[in-house]
C-alpha cells in the first residue's frame, strides 16, 4: 500500500502555521509537493545494523519481525534512501544520543534559510500561495 500525505490537510497545516517552528515527520510518495514549503528538509538514518536492530526489539509496532516484512525493509531502503538523501537539505545519522539528534534539529531549524520553490510543488501553484500566506 502506497503511503501518501492529505495534501488539502497538509496544505492547511502549512498555511496556517504561526511563524514558529513546525517539524512534519514521515515519508510519503507525495512529500515532494511541499519541498518548496519546508526551509529545511532532514534525512534521519541509521546504518542498517542499526535499524534493524531498532526493529527487533522495539515494542510498539510488530511490523519488521518476519523475515519477509525485513527484505521488504532493506528493498525499501536501498530504492528510496538515495532518492530522500538526494532531495534533504541535512541529514542526522542518529546513532547519536536522542537529544544530540534533537539539538541538531533545532540548530537546522533555527539557522534555516527560506528555500527557493523546486522540485514538483512548483507545478503545484496553489500549493505554493498556501505555503506563502504568512509571508511578510
Amino acid at each position: 500500500m502506497e503511503h501518501v500525505w492529505r495534501e488539502a490537510a497538509m496544505t492547511t497545516l502549512l498555511a496556517e502555521h504561526d511563524n514558529c517552528s513546525l517539524f512534519v515527520a514521515g515519508c510519503a510518495s507525495n512529500q515532494g509537493r511541499f519541498y518548496n514549503c519546508f526551509d529545511a528538509v532532514v534525512l534521519l538514518s541509521a546504518p542498517v545494523d542499526v535499524m534493524l536492530q531498532r526493529i527487533a526489539i522495539r515494542l510498539t509496532n510488530p511490523f519488521g519481525k518476519t523475515a519477509e516484512e525485513r527484505r521488504r525493509i532493506l528493498a525499501d531502503l536501498e530504492a528510496v534512501e538515495p532518492l530522500l538523501r538526494a532531495t534533504s537539505t541535512t541529514e542526522i545519522v542518529t546513532t547519536i544520543p536522542v537529544t544530540e539528534v534533537a539539538d541538531v534539529l533545532e540548530t537546522v531549524a533555527r539557522e534555516a534559510q527560506p528555500r527557493p520553490a523546486w522540485g514538483p510543488a512548483s507545478d503545484q501553484p496553489e500549493l505554493g500561495r498556501a505555503c506563502r500566506a504568512n509571508e511578510p
